[in-house]
């Protein structure tokens, strides 16, 4: 085995022991494909995990430091990469990649931004800040997948990043329980003002009328992103067109398990069982359109 070979076999090594709501870079996709994704998704894994493992309330600006100094020697390494200067594993694999693509090294930049966001940022004002967030942490791998395939029109492009925002703000309001362990709050500030909803509430898991409003309104604005975004899934070849069907199925009913629980997420996490997966994957292989969500 060569030392690329080896390099793209300790990602897919990475990639497999995480855990995820969908499987990344699985036998929906070509087997030629499959290595590419699997150097993306060890890339970004990684250094979230210099990121967010271990954080919690009040962490010392030395650890917050030392999270950044981390982040700071990926991007280093990340640019080494580009030019043909890589030694560990991961960047020898995401070089070829970015060298076999010709990827945009600014996607995978935008991923540490965002990544560094996780560090020095916990609270966000208002609905574009979020959305701002999403632009950094989701859009990019969206991009990124998309160049893997081929698929440069940024129109394509502009879609894709609608159903990856959805997906994110999703996963946020999926996870409100745990992001309030690592004392994150991705729910807009000017958004729970409005309806009267405080952090306080949110640490002491109330689900009252006033959070269920709060939530349904954020639910409906996500639903209406995979809306805008379904258009894509069929402007993509066959090679992406059941990866993408079963990405917009997967994220539409996980949203749709938050709202039918009454968005009480402190009790239990809203996912996807393997039968519920095995049902969206015989939704996504029949040829029909798909619906709009409604939230």
């Amino acid at each position: 085995m060569t030392k690329i070979e080896e390099a793209f076999a300790h990602c897919e090594t990475i990639t497999k022991n995480h855990y995820e709501n969908f499987p990344v870079g699985s036998f929906l996709m070509p087997k030629e494909k499959r290595k590419y994704i699997w150097a993306i998704y060890a890339f970004a894994r990684t250094a979230d995990d210099f990121a967010d493992e271990g954080r919690h309330p009040g962490e010392s600006r030395e650890h917050l430091e030392k999270r950044i100094a981390q982040l700071d020697d990926f991007e280093f390494k990340l640019v080494q990469a580009t030019r043909g200067e890589a030694v560990e594993p991961i960047f020898v694999a995401l070089g070829q990649t970015l060298k076999d693509l010709d990827i945009p090294v600014q996607l995978l930049k935008d991923l540490l931004t965002a990544y560094r966001m996780d560090v020095l940022q916990s609270r966000y004002k208002t609905w574009e800040d979020v959305l701002f967030y999403c632009k950094h942490s989701a859009n990019p791998v969206g991009r990124l997948v998309l160049h893997v395939f081929g698929y440069k029109d940024e129109k394509i492009h502009l879609l894709s990043d609608k159903i990856c925002t959805a997906l994110q703000l999703t996963n946020f309001w999926q996870d409100i329980r745990i992001d309030l362990e690592k004392d994150r709050i991705y729910i807009p500030l000017d958004e729970m003002k409005k309806f009267k909803v405080t952090e306080g509430d949110l640490q002491a898991k109330i689900v009252n009328r006033a959070y269920q409003m709060l939530m349904k309104f954020l639910a409906g604005r996500t639903a209406a992103l995979f809306n805008e975004g379904l258009p894509l899934v069929k402007m993509v070849g066959k090679d992406l067109r059941l990866e993408m069907r079963l990405t917009w199925l997967g994220g539409t009913a996980i949203l749709k398990n938050v709202e039918n629980v009454g968005f009480d997420v402190y009790r239990s996490r809203p996912s996807l069982s393997k039968i519920d997966f095995a049902l969206l994957l015989c939704r996504a292989l029949i040829p029909t359109d798909l619906k709009p969500v409604h939230a």
